[in-house]
């Protein structure tokens, strides 16, 4: 009996990871930050909460609509020439084959080994060598804009909530230091996470994802403070 060959690569999670580790790194940088810089302006709890539930829902939204309209666009390119390809080879199949084989040959094939595969796979599912070969497009790495888009939502909203609920169970008047502190730590475990997923150093990108986090937060702060002093 044969036993069957598993593999599973990372590749296969860059379209719902890429989306969900910027939409969760954005919902808890854009949040703390727009915390912070309330809170550094003098502003009450319950106006730092106000404005970090209007920035979660805002910004949630917002990359929703984005993503989708991204991804959106790659996925009408990719469907553009799949219907080219289409058309291709119900008008110029000797050509795509001629095609096809030519493409197999650069890979090393010799000539007649690769037209007898290109006669092969064409014969099982032409659009689909063509489509890989030709035009690089496979099933695992299609543009899916729905998916990317509630991803994106959800992995925000899931990030700008943790300064929101730092905000809620602070002490009075504590609350900006307990949002800076456990942002970054998140931040900090966030860009492991997603390292390790993609198959990158940890540490890397744990530093570069925190080092950019504290950036705008203190930047933000230091603006809230700067008006509220005005003020």
């Amino acid at each position: 009996m044969a036993i069957r060959h598993i593999e599973r690569h990372r590749s296969e999670r860059i379209g719902w990871l890429r989306a969900s580790v910027l939409g969760a790194n954005d919902g808890i940088v854009s949040t703390a930050s727009l915390v912070l810089g309330v809170a550094g302006a003098g502003a009450a709890r319950s106006s730092v909460l106000l404005t970090g539930v209007a920035g979660l829902v805002a910004g949630a939204m917002s990359m929703a609509a984005g993503e989708y309209v991204s991804v959106g666009s790659q996925a009408d390119t990719e469907e553009a020439d799949l219907a080219r390809e289409r058309r291709e080879l119900a008008t110029q199949d000797e050509s795509e084959r001629a095609e096809l084989a030519g493409i197999y040959v650069a890979r090393g094939l010799e000539p007649a080994l690769a037209k007898q595969v290109a006669d092969q796979l064409m014969a099982h599912d032409a659009l689909g060598a063509h489509a890989r070969d030709e035009l690089g497009i496979t099933e695992i790495q299609r543009a899916r804009p729905v998916q990317a888009a509630f991803a994106s939502a959800a992995s925000f909203s899931a990030g700008a909530a943790m300064p929101l609920l730092a905000v809620l169970l602070a002490p009075a008047g504590s609350f900006a230091v307990l949002v800076t502190g456990s942002s970054l730590v998140v931040l900090a475990v966030l860009g492991a996470v997603a390292a390790r997923a993609g198959g990158a150093p940890v540490a890397i990108g744990s530093v570069r994802v925190t080092l950019w986090g504290a950036l705008a937060m203190a930047v933000t702060y230091a603006i809230g403070t700067l008006f509220g002093a005005v003020g």
